[in-house]
């Protein structure tokens, strides 16, 4: 079975890393590349085609949410979880911006593998 190609980008070379190691310890996930902004996940998105995008909401050059609509409009179908220090604001108001597929708490980095294999699975 081919594993699911992942497109991680975060600014932080801490967080990325942990997160490709993450990954690429699963046996069903891998790691297709690494962003290190949001323009940059764009145009990885682009040339990697993953079958996920992890992306960081705040990040310099574009923000997460402005790299998922982006990234929406030519991958209409893959899905893209917003992984942020954040996400408590989205639970407050209940909203989901309509180019996230998830959004996950950075406090809760250990369940993002979990994470990616629901979200691939729906």
């Amino acid at each position: 079975m081919s594993k699911y190609r992942i497109l991680v980008a975060d600014d932080s070379p801490q967080i990325r890393k942990l997160l490709c190691e993450m990954f690429s310890n699963h046996d069903k996930l891998e790691i297709c590349d690494e962003a290190v902004n949001g323009q940059d996940a764009v145009d990885k998105a682009r040339s990697c085609a993953p079958d996920l995008v992890v992306l960081d909401l705040s990040m310099p050059v574009m923000s997460g949410l402005e790299a998922a609509t982006l990234i929406r409009r030519f991958l209409p179908t893959v899905p893209i979880i917003l992984f942020t220090m954040h996400a408590s604001l989205f639970e407050t108001t209940h909203a989901k911006p309509a180019a996230v597929t998830r959004i996950v708490s950075k406090t809760e980095i250990h369940k993002l593998p979990q994470h990616v294999l629901e979200v691939l699975a729906a």
